[in-house]
Parts: C-alpha cells; structure tokens; sequence
C-alpha cells in the first residue's frame, strides 16, 4: 500500500509534466513563425523605402513583449489548473504529423509577400467576383486579414489555424478552451447524451474538438458559410460520433428555434458588421436563453489593455461569446 496523501502530488507532478511537454513546443513553434514574420516585415519595410505604407500608430500604451509573455503564463496556468480540477481533460490539439506542420507552415510563409503587397494596396475585395457575388453576403466576400482566398479555398482553410497560432503567439487552442468552464456549468447534473451543442463559424473544428474530448457523447453541431473550412472540420473531427455540420450565416441559423441547449462562438463576433451581429444577438437569444461572455478576460488579448487592441488589431474587444440556455 502506498502512502496516504502521496498518489495525488506525485499524479500532479506528472500531469504538469506531461502538460508542459505537449504545450511548450507549440507554443516555441508558432513563437519561432512569428519572429520570422516579424524580421520578414522589416525586410519588406526596408525594400520598398518611401514607397511603403506607413506603419499605424496609437496614442494607447503598447504593451510590452514581456507583459504579453506574462499573460502567456497566466492562461497555460489556468489551463492547466482546469485539467487538474477536472474541468476537461489534458488536451490533445491534434495538430497532426510534423510533415502536416511543415506543410502548414510552407503554406503560411508562401502566402506572405502576397498578403503584404495586397495590404499595401489595401486590396481586400479579391474574392469578390462574378463567380462569387450573391452567394454570399457582402461582408464575407473579402480578404480577412488580406490573406488570399478570403474563407473560399481549401489552401485557406489549411494555413488558417498556423496563422492564429503565429497571431496569438501560440496561445489560440488554449483560449478556445476557456470556453469550457461556462459549459461544464451549464451542463452540470444533466446527462450530456440528451443535449445538443451548435459552434457558429466552427471554421476548422478545432473548438469542436475540445468539446468532444470533454463531453464525448455530447450531440453538436457546426455551422459555418464555408464549405471548405466544413469540409476541414469533418476531417478533423472524423474521430468522434454524434457530429453534424450545416452550411449556414450566423445571422439567419437554418435552425428551428430553441434546438440547441448550448450555442457558442469563437473569433467569430470581431468578423460581423454591426447590423449582422444585432441580427446574429436576436437569433440566438431568446428569452429562454441566458447570455453571458465566456474566456478568461485576464487573457482575452483585446481586454486587457487598450494597448493590446493595438498589438492584436484584427481582434477586436469580444473575442468570444458564448449563449447558454437554462437548462432545466
């Protein structure tokens, strides 16, 4: 027999290690990326001379690299201490085969110099044409971000979650995860087979995927405008049973009213104009339904500081949302 009190340290000590393990490299990867780009950007700055777009500038404080690697810290260890009260499990990102990774990463550094010329055009209808015009609405036929392809290409669809990663310093998948505390509240004493979940712009699946790994046999649904990101994301959730994903906008859900006991979003609010986003707040919150902010707003990049709005531009305040129907 062993020693009263010493199986759970020592089952800490080896959740944290097995923990830092898996989440250190992932982070140093997309850390590495996003060096890169920043050294790449310099180089591009230096070679068009006047020529280049001036860089933006704001009155608001700046943080400085070290606050951000603070606030780096601060998530992992509420992560963390998330797997260790047993809110969800140790996580796996499932970020494929290295050759998968290199793959990925080729794609994100072969479409810089064309995001960088289309930024400094400010060339952000590209994927607005006569192909495309009508069956979308207005605001998704763009250049995201001025990446190419807008959310219409498979090559999109598979550089997409390397340039979150390289965005948030590697930090993406874990902010997903903060999603899950509200909902193992939500979903506290109930039987998870009997509740439906529905992700709106579930993009590549990834938050889906945290999701099946804490409630398995929990039924969700994903709802995105693209087609190839959907196709991505039944890819990337081929592993689980009791999955469903329905091409749809946010803001007009082919989806019978109070279908769904939860219904969350992940990077999806900061995308929708205003008008959109009313309609989108309308759709799916009934007054059986109960709305309140999800992610940890320690880390939630453009909350913690005007500055970080700056350092993270094309994040705006709100990151995510999540709406929780009472459950009775």
């Amino acid at each position: 027999m062993g020693v009263p009190g010493m199986a759970a340290p020592a089952s800490s000590v080896i959740t944290r290690v097995v923990y830092g393990v898996s989440q250190l490299p992932r982070v140093a990867w997309y850390l590495a990326h996003g060096l890169a780009l920043r050294r790449l950007a310099e180089a591009a700055r230096r070679s068009d001379g006047a020529k280049a777009r001036r860089r933006a500038r704001t009155k608001a404080p700046v943080p400085e690299r070290n606050q951000l690697y603070a606030d780096m810290a601060r998530l992992f260890w509420q992560d963390l201490a998330n797997v260790e009260s047993g809110i969800y499990p140790r996580p796996a990102d499932h970020d494929g085969s290295l050759l998968t990774l290199i793959n990925r990463s080729w794609l994100f550094f072969e479409d810089l110099p064309k995001v960088h010329r289309r930024r400094e055009r400010r060339a952000y209808n590209e994927v607005l044409n006569q192909q495309t015009r009508g069956k979308r609405p207005r605001y998704y036929l763009q250049n995201f971000h001025f990446q190419s392809g807008g959310w219409m290409t498979d090559d999109s669809a598979e550089r997409y979650d390397t340039q979150v990663e390289v965005l948030l310093n590697g930090t993406a998948n874990a902010i997903r995860r903060q999603a899950l505390p509200p909902l193992s509240e939500a979903f506290a004493g109930h039987d998870q087979r009997k509740l439906r979940l529905l992700d709106i712009g579930c993009g590549t699946g990834r938050f889906l995927d945290f999701v099946k790994q804490t409630w398995p046999r929990l039924q969700i649904i994903g709802l995105d405008m693209s087609e190839v990101y959907l196709k991505h994301a039944q890819r990337h959730l081929k592993r689980w049973a009791r999955t469903s994903f329905v091409l749809g906008k946010a803001e007009a859900m082919p989806l019978p009213d109070s279908s769904q006991d939860a219904v969350t979003s992940i990077f999806l609010f900061h995308e929708l104009p205003p008008k959109d986003k009313t309609r989108c707040h309308s759709r799916v919150r009934p007054s059986t339904q109960a709305w309140r902010p999800f992610g940890d707003p320690r880390f939630a990049p453009t909350r913690r500081s005007p500055g970080l709005r700056r350092a993270f531009g094309t994040f705006p305040a709100g990151l995510s949302r999540a709406i929780l129907r009472k459950l009775h």
